[in-house]
């Protein structure tokens, strides 16, 4: 499969009369690109926000980000095959563009869950996610999915998939320009590969996507199916880095991925750098994170036979979520070593407030190799921010991941000068295990 990605480089997103990508300038016809949000009669209000780094500006709380991005020469106009309408298909292949640099942020403007979090644009806040980094279009919406108001866990359906419209929208305004450049991602079939590569070192990628909700809604999607009723499945990388899967709402969300984050997994382009130089990559192989322990277990054995029968030498296993997943990964990580796959796991940790909690649920001592992405139980506390894009109160009143409504020794998250303190829980998609992480372990 051979997929093309002709990126167009955003400096700067402004609102205007016409949707175009001008010299770096991406601008919008608000009112035009606000009626295909409407669209979807469950939403009741909506507005578009623009954040840019380095401005004094609190996103909270947000529940999805999406790179916007179109197809060029194809007949499917959508570019989201099982979610945003139009024809099912396969991706990764063909000619895709993408505005770089930016995101289409679905922000609540009232209500919060436990899958949402906060990006903060600059100051310290700022490095805690990776979207403080981008220019970032922000829709922040309210709908009348009253059914979900009050509970902590919210499947964000209406919102969600607004930004996804939205960012196919975007992402059409340069689907007739010439790209800045154009990247190629190839990997021919597995057995039909030189005599050169097959000599490397095989390696395959095992990400674990969020399936643990049996009622559907909340999961992470491939091809709009609902993960939980999935079994592991070897996929090509470019199906991944080209719309295939979407982020769920549910997992705690420092330890969630995006659809953003899926669209440009950090951890697959690297693999793709050193494909026939240091290793042979042979694919991407999904699992999942259940409920019941002989679920864990069954998702375990097929992801080490899928390995072993692809003839990996080792596994690149990267952890969404923590707690009951640290579960699946485990199993995972043994099943893999029981298999002959040198595996390095790659999660985060979840020690608690005091940083006394054992880091992970589920351990073994096969699982002799992980890299950590941070401690979701760390705390945080930032200063005011001169404006809030949707609702700070969320970040305590809701049930969101690392925010409270009160604490007998903290007090309040959200404090009344606006300052915070919180978890790092409640940064969105803050530990980045799938490839972001910009944090280090130090020795004292």
């Amino acid at each position: 499969m051979k997929l093309e990605i002709g990126n167009f480089h955003v400096k700067d997103i402004i609102f205007g009369d016409h949707t175009v990508f001008e010299n770096g300038v991406l601008t919008i016809n608000k009112a035009e690109a606000l009626a295909l949000v409407h669209e979807d009669e469950h939403i009741t209000e909506a507005d578009l926000v623009i954040a840019r780094p380095g401005e004094e500006k609190r996103i909270v709380p947000v529940k999805e980000a999406v790179e916007p991005r179109c197809r060029v020469n194809s007949k499917h106009d959508n570019y989201f095959p099982g979610v945003t309408g139009g024809d099912l298909y396969q991706t990764g292949e063909g000619r895709v563009h993408a505005l770089k640099g930016c995101s289409v942020l679905a922000v609540g403007k009232h209500w919060g869950s436990f899958g949402d979090g906060l990006i903060d644009m600059t100051g310290e806040g700022a490095q805690w996610s990776y979207f403080s980094s981008l220019v970032n279009v922000c829709l922040v919406a309210d709908t009348d999915e009253e059914f979900e108001r009050h509970e902590q866990q919210k499947k964000n359906h209406a919102l969600r998939w607004a930004g996804h419209r939205l960012a196919e929208y975007l992402g059409r305004a340069v689907k007739d320009a010439e790209p800045e450049e154009v990247e190629t991602f190839e990997l021919p079939p597995v057995i039909r590969r030189g005599e050169a590569v097959n000599k490397l070192p095989s390696v395959v990628y095992v990400i674990q996507t969020m399936t643990q909700m049996e009622e559907e809604g909340y999961n992470d999607l491939a091809y709009g199916w609902d993960l939980n009723k999935s079994i592991p499945t070897f996929m090509h990388p470019n199906e991944v880095l080209d719309g295939s899967l979407i982020g769920g709402s549910f997992m705690p969300c420092s330890s969630k991925w995006a659809t953003y984050d899926y669209q440009n997994c950090p951890t697959i382009r690297s693999l793709y750098k050193e494909h026939g130089k240091s290793l042979n990559f042979l694919g991407v192989i999904t699992s999942n994170l259940n409920v019941s322990l002989e679920q864990k277990e069954r998702s375990a054995l097929y992801v080490a036979q899928i390995a072993k029968s692809l003839g990996a030498d080792g596994a690149l296993l990267a952890e969404q979520g923590y707690g009951n997943p640290d579960a699946d990964f485990t199993a995972c990580y043994v099943a893999l070593e029981n298999a002959g796959v040198k595996t390095v796991g790659i999660t985060n940790e979840c020690t608690g407030r005091d940083g006394r909690s054992q880091p992970l649920v589920s351990m073994d001592e096969k699982t002799d190799a992980i890299v950590s992405c941070g401690n979701v139980s760390e705390l945080i506390e930032l200063p005011p921010m001169k404006e809030v894009i949707g609702e700070l109160a969320a970040l305590g009143r809701d049930g969101m991941s690392g925010g409270w409504d009160g604490d007998e020794k903290l007090g309040p998250s959200v404090r009344e000068d606006g300052s915070i303190i919180m978890e790092n829980n409640a940064m969105f998609c803050g530990d980045q295990v799938i490839g972001w992480a910009r944090k280090t372990v130090k020795e004292f």
